[in-house]
């Protein structure tokens, strides 16, 4: 049900938050950027497990502790926020994909806000469960908004369908995203990819949109960026592929081509050896019996100077470790147990979203 003090409309919204929001003007236009994950944060924002229904037959438990120790290992590095702590309701934890896109001042100028450091600005897209494929998400979706009262951040409320991990930005124009993510029928049918383009740039402050064709097998967020390429510096992006005969070898290679077709230096992230679930009857999107679980190395979270990197109780952990250790030689790399968070079809940088200074 939506969450009480609701206003109807395609994007849900809360009462109080239109004296924040900033109405007309884009993010260009107001002189607003989006960092890239590997510049200074203030805090990284957290929702804890909770749904039985995402980790079901037993899992949940098991994965509340990898998140703990998640959460604490966050914690060396930067402040944690969690969502459960401030009150705010939630469906379920994927904050990557629900929470606030916040953006800062190309100028480094502070404008008159509560929160400290200041010159931020949310950017609040519509979430619908990847396509609606979940049951309703309006909790969910109102979480940036309710940052934005809290925080005293203006705000920029769309109502095109947006998550967090169908994007990756390097922070000097580039972005990269995913045909099947972005283009799928299921997210903005009534724009096509040149108004699409147009919107990215145009709101958050880009001038290159590089379309990768997909992402990886078990992927039910349709393509998520975030489980395949991954900036660790302006022109360096980390890339996952796969061996001959893997099921993803050739979305991989043709995704590694684009990103080399733009003059980045492509580091190659193996995959992890296939893993599955078998889920019990009864589970929302058909996802009953035994599925594919889109656990990949990419999924990692970099938070200032420091990179969690999901490991999933195998061999190619170790390896995978090596590779990110060898691209980005200057950060505290951090292992995190992942094999159980991953039967929820997300890991790392799935359950987190940073806020930049």
């Amino acid at each position: 049900m939506p969450l009480k003090g609701a206003i109807a409309g395609k994007h849900p919204k809360i009462e109080g938050f239109q004296s924040l929001v900033v109405m007309g003007r884009s993010a260009r236009e107001m002189g607003y950027r989006l960092p890239a994950e590997f510049e200074r944060q203030r805090a990284v924002l957290l929702t804890r497990l909770h749904n039985g229904e995402t980790w079901p037959g037993g899992s949940l438990e098991k994965a509340q502790e990898e998140f703990e120790y998640f959460a604490e290992t966050v914690a060396k590095y930067t402040r944690v926020r969690f969502v459960d702590e401030l009150g705010f309701e939630t469906t379920d934890s994927w904050i990557r994909d629900y929470g606030p896109i916040s953006m800062k001042r190309c100028d480094g100028r502070e404008s008159n806000q509560r929160l400290a450091g200041q010159g931020l600005m949310y950017q609040d897209f519509v979430f619908d469960g990847w396509g609606a494929k979940y049951d309703e998400k309006t909790a969910d979706d109102l979480i940036p908004q309710q940052f934005g009262l809290m925080d005293g951040v203006p705000m920029k409320v769309h109502d095109v369908i947006l998550e967090g991990g169908s994007i990756e930005v390097n922070g000097k124009g580039m972005l990269l995203t995913t045909e099947q993510c972005l283009l799928n029928e299921n997210r903005n049918a009534g724009m096509n990819r040149r108004e699409l383009e147009g919107y990215l740039c145009e709101h958050l402050n880009v001038d290159d949109v590089v379309w990768l064709p997909g992402g990886i097998t078990g992927d039910d967020t349709d393509g998520h960026v975030d489980d395949i390429a991954r900036f660790v510096s302006e022109d360096v992006v980390v890339a996952v592929t796969a061996e001959k005969g893997h099921a993803d070898y050739e979305v991989l290679q043709a995704n590694k081509c684009v990103l080399e077709g733009k003059g980045l230096e492509v580091v190659e992230l193996p995959m992890p050896e296939v893993m599955t679930h078998e889920f019990p009857s009864g589970q929302p999107y058909d996802q009953a019996g035994k599925q594919v679980l889109p656990a990949s190395y990419a999924n990692f979270l970099i938070t200032n100077g420091a990179i969690m990197v999901p490991m999933f109780g195998q061999k190619m952990d170790e390896v995978a470790l090596r590779v990110i250790e060898k691209a980005a030689p200057n950060y505290v790399i951090e292992p995190v147990p992942a094999k159980h968070l991953i039967v929820g079809m997300g890991s790392l940088h799935c359950l987190s979203m940073q806020v930049p200074w």
